[in-house]
């Protein structure tokens, strides 16, 4: 993996050139561990104008950890600050005596306090702009990181499939949502990618919902949504379905149009469209049945590193999909006093040659009453 990253410290060098930059400060925790393999608590990278002059600065010395989450072998880790102190600053102080003359910085990650300090302890440096360039490049994800999101959607898929045996009337959301974030440890997830949603009756689909005290009950719809962080890297799905008896005809017909409108949306993921496009193929479908007070501002987002990424699936959406990105479709339908459905899949964009999209979470998408 050390080639790995040392090639996308090597596109971000290319990008800091391009924009007059010498040197650039890296801070926000997942840029840290997408170009250094590791992101040790408060540790900044600093990249430098060569790549033997890029650097980890650790606040202390990064603890024992797995293979697979130790920082790249191949990058000096500098542990500089005295105990309390900031690793940027002392990251601002290495690219100062390596003659760097401007620093680019992730301005949408640092506090204002914090930039003020970089400015005052190193006053020759020029500060400039890194704006969202790791972020960019995070968008398009290797074999690899795909890899690892497969490994997460499995252990979700597990993980939901032994909770839907097991007995649910009577349990709360709460104690539910604890389950199934215990099965996701037990099958090998680092941990939950975000916190899980289960939601009953009348709080079912609606879109991040916080586990409550409410029992299930019989005749409700059940809506869960989670996802299993995998060496970093997180997946997310959401299901519903009805506890106790055969869905009642409202029911069945509000799941089908939220299925109707999560299967345009995923047929539309094609490399070249554009986002708003794959957002306007689901919501179509809602907005036709007049639901369009109360839909979810977006379909879907990126995953990767962090569960919320670009490219974001939504009616304003810039841009369009690349092949290799995994994102999210995730349309729903709530209503207020009775209830809702939200059904969410993780896929990857790839070309009609190669299959079309691929589905990573494939717990079934059938109305089961359970």
């Amino acid at each position: 993996m050390s080639e790995v990253y040392a090639v996308r410290r090597t596109r971000l060098r290319d990008c800091c050139n391009a924009g007059g930059s010498a040197a650039a400060l890296v801070s926000r925790p997942a840029n840290v561990r997408y170009l250094a393999g590791a992101a040790p608590k408060d540790a900044v990278l600093l990249l430098g104008g060569r790549e033997e002059q890029d650097v980890l600065v650790c606040a202390g010395p990064p603890e024992d950890r797995p293979a697979q989450a130790r920082p790249d072998e191949a990058l000096r880790v500098h542990v500089g600050p005295a105990p309390g102190g900031d690793p940027a600053l002392a990251a601002a102080g290495l690219a100062a005596r390596q003659g760097a003359d401007s620093l680019a910085v992730e301005e949408h990650h640092l506090t204002v306090a914090r930039h003020r300090a970089i400015a005052s302890a190193v006053p020759r440096l020029r500060l400039t702009a890194l704006g969202c360039a790791v972020e960019q490049l995070r968008v398009v994800k290797d074999e690899e990181e795909i890899s690892c999101l497969r490994i997460g959607a499995e252990i979700a898929d597990q993980a939901l499939g032994e909770l839907l045996e097991s007995i649910l009337v009577g349990r709360t959301e709460r104690h539910l949502a604890l389950e199934l974030e215990r099965r996701l440890v037990d099958h090998g997830a680092d941990g939950p990618a975000f916190l899980t949603s289960v939601a009953t009756g009348p709080n079912a689909g609606r879109r991040g919902h916080r586990p409550t005290d409410r029992r299930v009950e019989e005749g409700d719809f059940l809506s869960l949504c989670l996802g299993a962080a995998y060496r970093g890297y997180r997946c997310e799905i959401g299901r519903t379905f009805v506890i106790g008896m055969a869905p009642a005809d409202w029911q069945i017909e509000l799941y089908d149009l939220v299925f109707a409108a999560q299967r345009a949306g995923r047929e539309a993921l094609v490399p070249g469209a554009a986002c708003r496009d794959v957002d306007r193929a689901a919501r179509h479908i809602l907005d036709s049945a007049g639901y369009t007070e109360g839909l979810p501002p977006l379909t879907g987002h990126g995953v990767g590193l962090e569960i919320d990424e670009d490219p974001q699936l939504s009616p304003a959406a810039m841009g369009k999909l690349d092949a290799c990105v995994p994102v999210t479709v995730e349309p729903g339908v709530h209503l207020p006093g009775r209830g809702g459905v939200r059904i969410d899949d993780t896929l990857v964009v790839r070309p009609e040659a190669d299959g079309g999209p691929e589905l990573l979470t494939i717990t079934t998408k059938e109305l089961l009453a359970l």
